[in-house]
């Protein structure tokens, strides 16, 4: 547990109450590596020199919306965001998640909450028990170990939240893995609502892995249940 705590975090708020109220938070519980920035190009300059394991991000920001800082900060880095914000519309929140955040909080928020919420985003993230397990698909290769999948020669890395699906998949491969199972995996016990944004994961994790995404043959859709990873050479 003190490894994850000993991460680094960066908190952009274009408030300074709020990012000085988030530190205290953090630091009270443990969390000593704490980064704060107040609009997007200094969060980008941060990210440029720090390696980063968590990101906690507003929406409202002066110089670009937290939508597309979290777009230039994935051009550099995979590690797990979380939106903290007054925005709670739900199609903010769909947007957010859809684009591959870990979770999104709506202020006002308990304090003892949101450092249960960042904990168990670093756990999913960072907790996990690697496998040294290669997959092929129909000549593409997962290296499940590395986290990346080689494809037509190409590397593309995994983002956490494809780590963890495809590895709940291959776990069971060949069998059914329902909905409910798979966001349980990625997004812990407070997953309802979560189902449209694993389809969102589940599409991204095909472009990677199949030579035709558009007409799968490895990561299929169970209509109604789930997935399935069909293995056919097993």
């Amino acid at each position: 547990m003190q490894e994850l705590k000993n991460k680094k975090i960066l908190i952009v708020d274009d408030e300074k109450e709020i990012t000085d109220m988030l530190s205290g938070m953090l630091f009270a519980s443990g969390f000593y590596s704490i980064y704060t920035a107040y609009n997007g190009r200094a969060a980008l300059k941060i990210a440029g020199e720090q390696k980063i394991a968590l990101y906690i991000l507003d929406i409202n920001l002066p110089d670009m919306d937290g939508f597309s800082l979290f777009e230039a900060l994935r051009e550099r880095s995979e590690a797990p965001v979380i939106f903290l914000t007054a925005r709670g519309e739900g199609s903010d929140k769909i947007k957010g998640l859809g684009l591959g955040a870990d979770d999104y909080i709506v202020k006002p928020f308990l304090a003892d909450e949101l450092i249960l919420r960042i904990t168990a985003v670093l756990k999913r993230v960072y907790a996990l028990t690697k496998t040294k397990a290669k997959i092929i698909l129909s000549g593409v290769t997962v290296d499940l170990e590395a986290a990346s999948v080689n494809k037509n020669g190409k590397e593309i890395p995994l983002t956490a939240k494809e780590y963890i699906l495809l590895k709940k998949l291959w776990e069971n491969k060949n069998k059914i893995v329902t909905t409910d199972a798979l966001c349980m995996a990625a997004w812990g016990g407070d997953y309802y609502g979560y189902e449209n944004t694993l389809m969102v994961h589940i599409r991204r994790l095909r472009q990677k892995t199949e030579l035709e995404p558009s007409k799968p043959k490895h990561i299929i859709t169970a209509k109604g249940l789930g997935y399935k990873l069909v293995i056919k050479d097993e």
